[in-house]
């Protein structure tokens, strides 16, 4: 048996993403969007409305940063995205974030959230989705595993439940892909 609930934004899982800009001054702005993931072969999309300051500051710049939120940053993630940069021009510094230029677009890496994604501006939709190249993924030593690769269980990303208006901490590792599925065959 199964139960309907009508139309709903609910999606599993939605990553939490903490998106970066510079505004023309070069001072960082951030904002939380839960919708968004992988477009394209090395392309990135988040929806944002026009009206955020970070929307602005992707076109005015051309660039982007995408920082994956985690369990430890959890309410600095939550409070730039009920915080509007529009109204709070400080909070980035009200939250304790920090950030450093990318070697490689004109966008700010958080230095607290330990992975990065950055990105080069293709184009913003006039329907609020904005999608990146993504030039370079960077992550801190802290969260590479013994292969020198992204130890999910040491970045501790974290994801929105839209049902209950919460955040998950990604768990345990479950199968393999493009393998588990071969014992079918």
């Amino acid at each position: 048996m199964r139960k309907d609930f009508g139309v709903k934004t609910w999606g599993y899982p939605m990553p939490v993403f903490i998106v970066a800009a510079y505004d023309k001054d070069g001072k960082p702005n951030c904002m939380n969007a839960a919708w968004g993931g992988i477009y394209d072969t090395n392309q990135i999309m988040v929806c944002i409305a026009d009206d955020h300051k970070t929307t602005q500051n992707i076109i005015e710049s051309g660039a982007f940063t995408v920082s994956i939120a985690d369990a430890k940053h959890v309410i600095e993630a939550d409070y730039v995205g009920i915080v509007s940069g529009n109204k709070v021009p400080d909070k980035m510094e009200k939250a304790g974030l920090t950030t450093t230029k990318s070697a490689f677009v004109n966008a700010p890496i958080i230095n607290e959230f330990p992975m990065t994604v950055e990105c080069k501006l293709l184009k913003f939709n006039e329907d609020g989705i904005c999608i990146g190249e993504i030039v370079n993924v960077s992550a801190d030593v802290s969260v590479l595993g013994e292969d020198g690769q992204i130890d999910p269980e040491k970045l501790q990303a974290i994801t929105y439940d839209p049902v209950h208006h919460t955040y998950i901490k990604l768990g345990e590792k479950v199968g393999n892909a493009f393998s588990d599925g071969k014992k079918l065959k």
